[in-house]
């Protein structure tokens, strides 16, 4: 039976220049996904008629102009480093150019409402130290939210943030669920590594480049291997009526934290 959560087409080879989707129209998550590559001196438009867009700089070095604003970027490592990310609705377009090697996450889902457009700035970006000094560090994490209700305006229909799980620990820990579908998007260091990922009774060998499908309120808990830092991008998308301000623990774990 194919596998329809665990997405990999770009395991045994690399990213082209230009648009390298792994989810267009998908009826599951609502959420379109993909990485735009570009070299240096190269510029692109990320625009909409009908969706709302998020794009997230994985690594690389330019700039991003945005409803009259820029900000330049230079990410080096996505391990020591937090994100520059750009949030709009409809008909309002996200410009990127590139001085070098840039890789970006591009998140897009249907949205007719309209907000406020913003560039994120890594000083701007949430760092939660999750899981220190309790379990004894197993779980311990750098938790980054770009933007959720907090701070994105409530016509916004994206959740958006990156996790950097140390080797050898455990994220997504204790294991937990929620209503709303979710996106994880792996990378390793070195990228030979691997970790596993927990959707359900499920567990998968997670590789660098992957993606991970969170849907129908599943259980879901990550581990990398000792020596390999594991990073995923998350992203949720809020629901009609119920959107995402958290998750539920799975019983009995949420014990373990008392």
């Amino acid at each position: 039976m194919q596998n329809h959560d665990l997405l990999r087409p770009y395991a045994d080879k690399d990213y082209e220049a230009g648009w390298n989707p792994y989810l267009e129209n998908d009826a599951e998550t609502g959420i379109d996904f993909g990485i735009h590559v570009l070299e240096d001196g190269m510029f692109e438009t990320f625009v909409s008629a009908t969706q709302e867009i998020a794009i997230l700089i994985v690594k690389g070095k330019g700039g991003i102009k945005l409803d009259g604003k820029e900000e330049t970027f230079d990410r080096a490592c996505w391990m020591n480093q937090s994100p520059w990310a750009a949030h709009a609705p409809k008909n309002t377009p996200i410009e990127v150019y590139a001085n070098g090697h840039t890789e970006i996450a591009v998140i897009k889902t249907e949205n007719t409402e309209t907000f406020p457009a913003k560039i994120y700035t890594p000083d701007e970006v949430e760092n939660e130290h999750r899981g220190k000094d309790i379990l004894d560090d197993a779980s311990y994490r750098i938790v980054r939210c770009v933007f959720d209700r907090r701070w994105a305006p409530e016509n916004a229909k994206l959740v958006l943030g990156e996790v950097v799980n140390f080797p050898g620990k455990w994220s997504s820990y204790p294991p937990h669920h929620h209503p709303q579908p979710e996106l994880y998007y792996y990378r390793m260091e070195p990228e030979w590594g691997y970790g596993h990922g927990e959707l359900g009774e499920t567990v998968y060998k997670i590789r660098h480049k992957d993606l991970l499908k969170i849907t129908d309120e599943r259980d879901h808990a990550q581990v990398s291997a000792p020596g390999f830092h594991m990073y995923y991008l998350w992203t949720i998308r809020h629901l009609p009526g119920e959107p995402y301000n958290g998750f539920t623990f799975t019983k009995p774990f949420e014990s373990l934290l008392k």
